[in-house]
């Protein structure tokens, strides 16, 4: 199974701040024998420098989100042949920030990684509960519909090409963390979803706050197979630790 971490930067740095932190991170990288795959998703206006930053090394540039549509007039929006066109690799789709305040639904989500898929790009989907939803116990439930809604359609050579991210929503930005059990039970509910369809070899991510003094204990659990990193990744020392973190629990 391919072990993955994932750095996503969301609305943050300048020009000279995502130059400096690629070129950390990729310093960090030199030192570090490792088979962990690592993306780097910084916003929008930084992706075409950061490609070329990263060329010639096993480091995979992500965007953020994309549109569903290949061309078009809408205004402000950006298309996965585009991002194609400037080696961009892969692309994080159904973020719980991208349903919360942009009302993406699963219908939406799901169009856009079949434009994904077409063009040759990796969708890294996300799913998780809000803190209501894991009290009332709907978690799994909550979680079962978005995989339905968004991959449900896709056939088993085409969903073998996603990446999962788990991301408990209550556990993003807030400084809380879902318990290894947590994460354990629910990555494992991923797994079984997956199975349920004859796929075996798609990692599952865990994207709630995990930084280096938590990576440890969840990336040693059997199906956690690395991390969809927001805030640690923003630190090249911290997101090079969680690598070498990955690296020694890759199972």
């Amino acid at each position: 199974m391919r072990t993955i971490v994932a750095g996503n930067w969301k609305m943050n740095t300048d020009r000279q701040g995502a130059a400096d932190l690629v070129n950390g991170v990729l310093k960090g990288l030199a030192g570090l024998d490792t088979a962990v795959e690592v993306v780097l998703a910084p916003p929008f206006p930084f992706l075409a420098a950061t490609v070329e930053q990263v060329r010639g090394t096993r480091v995979v540039v992500a965007a953020q989100n994309c549109h569903e549509a290949a061309h078009g007039a809408y205004t402000g929006e950006v298309s996965v042949p585009m991002l194609k066109s400037i080696g961009v690799g892969a692309c994080i789709v159904g973020h719980s920030e991208r349903r919360q305040y942009f009302g993406e639904t699963d219908a939406v989500i799901a169009r856009k990684i079949d434009a994904l898929l077409e063009h040759g790009l990796t969708p890294i989907f996300c799913c998780g509960e809000v803190k209501a939803e894991r009290e009332a116990g709907r978690h799994e439930h909550v979680v079962t519909t978005q995989l339905d809604g968004a991959l449900g359609h896709l056939s088993a050579d085409r969903l073998a090409r996603v990446v999962i991210a788990y991301e408990p929503v209550w556990a993003i930005g807030t400084g809380l963390t879902a318990t290894p059990q947590q994460a354990q039970d629910m990555h494992a509910h991923i797994r079984a979803w997956l199975q349920q369809r004859d796929i075996a070899s798609v990692p599952v991510l865990y994207g709630g706050s995990c930084k280096p003094d938590n990576a440890a204990g969840l990336f040693g659990l059997p199906d956690i197979h690395g991390g969809l990193i927001g805030g640690a990744a923003l630190d090249a020392g911290s997101f090079v630790e969680l690598v070498r973190l990955a690296t020694e629990a890759e199972h």
